[in-house]
């Protein structure tokens, strides 16, 4: 079955490192694809995400897309925890970057307000992870910016905005560990009714909802028509659940899948609903919201930017070390050894926030030391998953779905879980195409991981045990 458009479309997905836009025929082909690094820049008080740069380059790119072929709708997508603050129709000052700091009194101050973690399913996260936060801090360091009269829209309605002047929220950014949702009633927290920034949300619409035309200012810079539809579009570990649920093999039974980018993001599609409180509220579970409206218990940790630190690379091509055999060869001789790596290295993230991570008998050379972040990150991935009640199924996608070592090390540690990954062509971009045809067939394949051939299950052991006792230390 093809789109609901007639022609191509676009999708945006503006995530925390990369910016990326891709181009699909009216059959869910990938026609193009173009990908930018996202750089941090100075706001008034705090550090914020590179809107204009974003912004100037998707305008080249459109251009570029407009030429290749006759586009018919663009569709964002983009990461949950940045909020853009508008008023008279302007972007009032640039979204804050969810890591720029916010003061400790400042931050003690806005909890004291939070809604509890049952209601919420939101845990409270360090920085301006939380998007409540930074409203709070905004709002502190800029008191009139807030007042009525101004909007805010999540991060990729941002964009929907952008291009078509309509002003829209959606459930997937606003119940994604904000504070300013409760997934189980779908309406806004006491805390974002009391701020009074439950007013100042803009309208809300559904992620598949056209929200109008593209505007006459894109219509120029782009040379795109005018006939361009815009949606609404919705956060993008939600995008890529809409995209694996796709896939015939994962209707019945449980399933969950294990989305892998800076973050490690697992969301389970659990057989009978589960409650906020059945999560263990501070070791970075929550509870995201699909595009339906409905609650999907879900952990994280900093996966991308955990391996990037300890493998001193880029972190998408981990395994791959010039002039060396596979990764997975170097496990056996690191761990004989001893080698290992203990958590985190992300503060306040994942199922061990408060450890400090460290290396034991770091290798000397690239490819064991490489091999072990990866076994790092399934250990780490693993602990998540459990803490969620993963069982069923298993699909991992994104950037690290092609790291061998991570995902054979994964299905060494969780054999009762049928683990699968999905090829490049499955992303948050196919979850955007589902949204414009529910039925759309899945694009490429998933395929069964093979465990490696070594026993993990004694380390799996001493690892929790020396990183439940890190945490207690931290």
């Amino acid at each position: 079955m093809g789109l609901a458009v007639r022609g191509y479309v676009v999708v945006v997905d503006v995530g925390k490192t990369l910016a990326k836009a891709s181009l699909w025929s009216p059959d869910g082909a990938l026609v193009a694809r173009r990908d930018r690094t996202n750089l941090r820049v100075q706001g008034p008080g705090y550090v914020a995400l590179d809107a204009l740069g974003i912004e100037d380059w998707l305008a080249g790119v459109l251009s570029e897309f407009a030429r290749l072929a006759p586009v018919a709708a663009i569709v964002p997508v983009a990461h949950g925890a940045a909020m853009a603050v508008l008023r008279e129709g302007r972007l009032l000052v640039p979204p804050m970057d969810y890591e720029s700091p916010i003061p400790e009194a400042e931050r003690a101050r806005y909890d004291a307000g939070r809604d509890a973690f049952s209601a919420t399913g939101s845990p409270a996260l360090p920085d301006g992870l939380n998007l409540g936060a930074q409203l709070h801090w905004l709002e502190t360091l800029h008191p009139e910016s807030l007042r009525p009269g101004a909007v805010l829209l999540p991060w990729a309605q941002y964009w929907a905005w952008r291009f078509s002047g309509v002003e829209a929220s959606e459930v997937t950014s606003l119940g994604c560990h904000t504070d300013l949702w409760l997934p189980g009633s779908g309406k806004p927290s006491a805390l974002a009714e009391h701020r009074g920034w439950a007013r100042l949300v803009a309208p809300l619409r559904r992620a598949s909802d056209c929200l109008g035309t593209l505007s006459s200012e894109w219509v120029a810079r782009t040379g795109l028509p005018g006939t361009v539809e815009v949606y609404c579009g919705l956060h993008d570990s939600n995008a890529a659940l809409l995209a694996v649920r796709g896939h015939p093999d994962l209707q019945e039974g449980e399933s969950t899948i294990l989305s892998t980018g800076t973050w490690f993001v697992a969301m389970r599609s659990p057989s009978v609903p589960v409650a906020s409180a059945a999560l263990p509220e501070g070791r970075d579970c929550l509870m995201n919201v699909d595009a339906m409206g409905s609650p999907v218990p879900s952990s994280r940790f900093m996966g991308g930017r955990e391996i990037e630190m300890l493998a001193g690379t880029d972190a998408s091509r981990v395994d791959l070390v010039p002039d060396q055999p596979l990764l997975t060869g170097s496990v056996p001789q690191a761990l004989a050894a001893g080698s290992c790596v203990l958590p985190t290295f992300a503060p306040g993230c994942g199922p061990f926030p408060h450890a400090r991570g460290r290396w034991v008998h770091m290798p000397a050379s690239d490819a064991p030391r490489r091999a072990m972040a990866c076994v790092y990150a399934a250990l780490v991935a693993d602990v998540s998953l459990e803490l969620i009640g993963a069982s069923g199924q298993l699909v991992v996608e994104g950037r690290f779905a092609q790291a061998q070592v991570f995902v054979r090390a994964l299905a060494t540690l969780r054999p009762d879980m049928a683990v699968h990954v999905a090829d490049a062509a499955n992303d948050a971009s196919c979850g955007a195409l589902r949204l414009l045809a529910p039925d759309l067939a899945p694009i490429g394949s998933l395929s069964r991981v093979e465990g490696l051939d070594i026993d993990l299950q004694d380390l799996r052991h001493h690892w929790r045990a020396q990183a439940e006792r890190l945490e207690l230390q931290g």
